[in-house]
């Protein structure tokens, strides 16, 4: 048998492998019985060797190969010809796994071998689809046997973005604090969760960005209710718009979100979320905001203007009719 899981879910290709390999049966003899090979330098020599190897005590072998489709099909071709031909004939002992980071093309010479081989299978992990999240942190939350209310599942998916693992990490969290007398808070998510109580400000944010001033303004009040400082919202305002303009200049020049993050220095959350933001915006306009905060920032510092007040007036006039 071999099989193909595809995808950049990483969480859940991992749980799918977890649950292959207890197929094996006793522990100790399927971790005598599996290999690990990684497909940036593996050669197919090395591969049938591996597969072609006889089980320990055991009536099967399982071998597990990272980034090696993905590898062969930027190549010239001749290793996935010889690969296509070889896997049709492995022995019946023999488990292969072939894990990719990358979603495969459905024109891939192995995905379309595995999709109709009747000993292959193909699984995609793509994640779960954009608005689908929260719904896939209520159902990961009820599935170790807890429960989230849904504002806070939607708290905790602005948080932390679909990075799947580091959600789960965060349910984890989420569940022990709650201890199981009661379902998961919003309060909670913004206690524990790391950028929950950034959330707000992006949406205040995204609200500006889409000329939602009554949204902008709630979000506003309700970060000053929970007792954030007028002068250190305003930075934080500061700092997301910083973030904007250095984000949007290094988009202009082609570079990936991963990218982007590292040179901005920025989570990889922030930098996505940051770059879907800026599209709001022009340059022009994000240069505009940006004296207009530096301006609000030092008219309550020189009490020109009292602070709530210049915030109040500071968002109402972004969100005014753009230029």
């Amino acid at each position: 048998m071999f099989y193909v899981f595809h995808g950049p879910d990483e969480l859940s290709r991992t749980e799918t492998m977890a649950e292959l390999k207890a197929q094996m049966g006793d522990p100790s003899l399927a971790d005598l019985n599996t290999t690990l090979l990684d497909g940036n330098s593996l050669t197919l020599g090395e591969l049938r060797q591996a597969c072609d190897a006889l089980p320990f005590l055991s009536d099967r072998r399982l071998v597990i190969v990272s980034n090696y489709l993905v590898r062969l099909g930027r190549g010239k071709g001749t290793e996935l010809e010889a690969l296509a031909g070889y896997l049709p004939s492995m022995p019946a002992t023999a488990r292969l796994v072939f894990l990719e980071d990358e979603t495969l093309p459905q024109t891939h010479p192995i995905l379309k071998l595995a999709e109709k081989h009747a000993d292959g299978q193909v699984r995609a992990f793509g994640g779960p689809a954009r608005g689908e999240l929260n719904g896939w942190i209520v159902r990961r939350v009820e599935r170790k046997g807890a429960l989230i209310e849904r504002p806070a599942a939607d708290a905790l998916a602005v948080a932390v973005g679909d990075d799947l693992r580091l959600l789960d990490s965060e349910i984890e969290k989420l569940i022990t604090y709650a201890g199981g007398q009661h379902a998961i808070t919003t309060a909670e998510v913004e206690l524990l969760v790391p950028y929950a109580g950034e959330a707000n400000v992006f949406g205040m944010v995204d609200a500006i960005g889409r000329r939602d001033g009554r949204t902008a303004l709630r979000l506003l009040h309700k970060l000053l209710d929970a007792g954030e400082t007028p002068l250190y919202l305003l930075s934080m305002i500061v700092r997301q718009f910083r973030i904007l303009i250095q984000v949007k200049e290094l988009a202009a020049q082609g570079l990936a979100v991963s990218t982007i993050a590292k040179r901005a220095e920025l989570h990889p959350f922030v930098a996505e979320k940051a770059q879907r933001q800026a599209m709001n915006f022009s340059m022009g306009q994000l240069e505009v905001i940006y004296a207009r905060l530096l301006d609000t920032d030092l008219a309550i510092k020189t009490g020109r203007m009292e602070d709530i007040l210049a915030l109040d007036t500071l968002v109402a006039a972004l969100c005014g009719p753009g230029d």
